[in-house]
């Protein structure tokens, strides 16, 4: 545990931090771009045609072929490479999370994140992306455990200075409530803490489908005035635009549309190589997991799957994929 002198002097240096750049402007390596978005829109089956139809979308209000504003983020995110771990900080933000770890704060979970959209993008638009350090909380009891919220907020604009939409993501850094006590307290040398799986960020739309998973049941939302089946949910139907949803239980059966082996960065509380899939269910539906009981060299497009309900040791649920029998 630190000493009353020890925690005044860890919450001034990262309170520090708020208000300041991660680092410089990020701009986006490649202009908005229609087969970025053809790619988006299959893998995410939205089928609306004023992002890929260009003549639908010149009758549109639109004039002409637009991006999805959920693509933002993607237009301007990093590669793997910048994101190997906060041992050797690489910014800003890296700098800040280390200085939390190093304090016993070894665990993380995104907790929310909210999106606003000042205008569509179109095809040539040159997005940058600039990221502050918007908040850090006084430190909070939570049920994963003592910590800080720490906000972040990215700022898009376009080719011309022009603001086109924000973000910001939310995360707690936290001392585990599992964790062993630190070696000073043992006299002897520390153990090693291995972080549970990192947690996904739960919100007003998603929170009811991990509440399903924690019971049991593996549903899909299912909009109330079509019938269209959508995932990951989201609080609009892109086919009819109702706002009015339930939810469908499905039999757990799809085939294997594609996949990525993952072998780096290595991330604590995974196992690797990470057979990331984009599963096809056989009610209609698309679903991004990971397929396991497999060998790499095994998968194959179009292999059939069978979905279960995996639980971590620290009780977390999650749909994961196998081979089906």
């Amino acid at each position: 545990m630190l000493s009353a002198e020890q925690k005044k002097e860890l919450e001034e240096t990262i309170h520090a931090f708020v208000g300041k750049p991660i680092g410089p402007p990020i701009e986006a390596r490649d202009p908005v771009n229609l087969p970025m978005v053809h790619q988006w829109c299959e893998a995410t089956g939205d089928e609306n045609p004023v992002y890929t139809d260009a003549e639908a979308a010149e009758k549109s209000v639109h004039g002409g072929l637009v991006a999805p504003p959920l693509m933002l983020q993607a237009w301007t995110m990093d590669g793997w490479s910048m994101h190997e771990g906060y041992d050797v900080p690489r910014n800003e933000q890296h700098r800040l999370h280390k200085i939390l770890t190093d304090a016993g704060y070894t665990g993380v979970l995104g907790t929310d994140t909210e999106q606003s959209f000042t205008r569509y993008l179109r095809p040539g638009d040159l997005i940058t992306a600039e990221i502050f350090i918007d908040s850090i909380s006084e430190e909070k009891a939570t049920g994963a455990g003592v910590g800080y919220f720490i906000t972040t907020r990215t700022v898009y604009t376009d080719q011309d200075g022009e603001e086109v939409g924000w973000e910001t993501f939310r995360c707690l850094k936290f001392i585990p409530k599992d964790a062993p006590p630190p070696a000073a307290s043992q006299g002897g040398e520390p153990e090693v803490y291995t972080p549970a799986r990192i947690k996904p960020p739960m919100g007003h739309d998603n929170a009811w489908w991990w509440q399903t998973l924690d019971e049991g049941r593996i549903e899909i939302q299912k909009c109330a005035s079509c019938g269209e089946l959508r995932h990951p949910p989201r609080p609009m139907c892109a086919k009819c635009r109702s706002m009015e949803w339930t939810g469908q239980a499905i039999s757990g059966r799809g085939t294997l549309h594609t996949y990525t082996v993952i072998h780096y960065p290595q991330f604590p509380g995974y196992e690797f190589p990470i057979l990331a899939a984009l599963v096809d269910l056989e009610e209609g539906c698309r679903i991004v997991s990971n397929v396991v009981d497999c060998d790499p060299k095994d998968l194959e497009i179009g292999m059939a799957l069978e979905a279960f309900i995996h639980e971590d040791e620290d009780g977390f649920k999650l749909p994961l994929f196998r081979p089906a029998k």
